[in-house]
């Protein structure tokens, strides 16, 4: 294990986008985008799909990834993703056959043939979530359908009415969204929990989920692949909230992540009948997280409580990189044995194997509703 106590350090972000676009290359080949099939990927959502969006907002550290060791199993550098290398989507686009998907407020980029991602660390279905606090410049989910809007309006002007239409028709919309909704009471002592009943407050939260989704539907959108939420009670933040002497899950937490998942499953169900051409895959993020933490040794894990960097129990406490107000943390010497990666976020070796279950078509699959995701490509 390495111990580190580390000072304010500089990484420069013109490094940054340049290496991250020869690695993006190296993935995939080109694509004629006036081909008579588009394949896109269009990321919306949270830190578990933040492929660099919060590098480029006028946030604090405590909601930006864009230092070491953030990066160094995969790119060798920090991108702005919260693991230690790729995400789930990243994975994703690499089964379809799609390069890397760059972040939407990447310098320079404006080339949406294969998609693009709005996706915010600390982002929230609520506009509320975390106001007020530390994450206030975040780029909640209602901001990233505005984005979204742009994109497609720009896809039209460069490509006419009726390819930009395929393209859309034919793209795959990912979200992972809805943790912070329930994460920032318990982080930030609010008393919205008190005021508003569990089901109360989750009919908020998938209300506004529900809203974007018909807005990016109105904007011809077909195909959605969704993430549930993880057991948020027994994330390494959540043990260190709990913590009582022992190593219990939140549970309060971890309520809310149920109710959420029922009540997203139940929405996309009527959207399926009720909307024309609607498809949707619900991977069930939950089961399969809650599987790796108590058993990680049946995938090929040592540990799946503790993180690989962070600091105290658990390694719990968000100071991975030194960069959020305490200088002291740990970091394991080999990440890929791990399921968390830091308090939130796991591992490029778990979001390795979650999307090879998310695009498996066999009994394996974690897949919930008439389609997996490759089934969507």
């Amino acid at each position: 294990m390495k111990v580190f106590t580390t000072t304010s350090s500089i990484f420069f972000h013109v490094f940054l986008i340049i290496a991250f676009a020869s690695k993006a290359q190296t993935l995939g080949t080109k694509r004629d985008y006036r081909s008579k099939k588009f394949r896109a990927l269009f990321i919306f959502g949270d830190s578990y799909l933040d492929a660099g969006n919060n590098n480029y907002i006028n946030t604090t550290t405590y909601d930006q990834a864009n230092f070491l060791p953030y990066g160094e199993t995969y790119f060798n550098f920090p991108t702005g993703r919260f693991s230690d290398g790729r995400l789930i989507s990243d994975f994703i686009a690499e089964y379809a056959n799609i390069p890397l998907v760059p972040p939407f407020l990447q310098p320079g980029f404006n080339q949406y043939y294969n998609g693009v991602n709005f996706a915010s660390g600390g982002a929230g279905a609520l506009v509320e979530t975390y106001q007020g606090s530390v994450w206030v410049f975040l780029i909640p989910l209602k901001t990233q359908a505005r984005n979204f809007k742009k994109v497609a309006t720009r896809l039209r002007h460069k490509l006419g009415t009726y390819d930009s239409k395929t393209l859309l028709s034919n793209g795959v919309y990912m979200f992972s969204i809805g943790s912070n909704d329930y994460l920032s009471p318990f982080l930030t002592n609010s008393d919205v929990l008190k005021y508003h009943s569990h089901s109360e407050y989750v009919g908020m939260v998938v209300g506004n989920f529900t809203s974007t989704i018909k807005e990016i539907y109105k904007r011809g959108a077909r195909k959605f692949a969704i993430l549930n939420l993880p057991p948020l009670g027994c994330l390494p933040i959540a043990r260190i909230i709990q913590s009582k002497g022992t190593n219990s899950c939140l549970e309060e937490l971890s309520s809310l992540a149920s109710i959420h998942n029922q009540a997203i499953y139940a929405i996309l169900l009527k959207l399926e009948m009720r909307l024309k051409g609607f498809k949707f895959s619900l991977y069930d993020l939950n089961f399969d997280v809650t599987q790796m933490i108590n058993h990680p040794l049946k995938y090929a894990l040592k540990e799946g409580k503790s993180t690989c960097c962070g600091s105290g129990q658990f390694r719990g406490k968000y100071s991975c990189g030194g960069k959020r107000g305490e200088k002291h943390f740990e970091l394991c010497e080999k990440p890929n044995e791990y399921l968390f990666w830091d308090s939130f976020h796991l591992t490029e070796n778990a979001y390795r194997q979650l999307a090879a279950r998310m695009w498996d078509h066999t009994k394996n699959s974690r897949n919930i509703g008439p389609y997996t995701f490759s089934d969507l490509f």
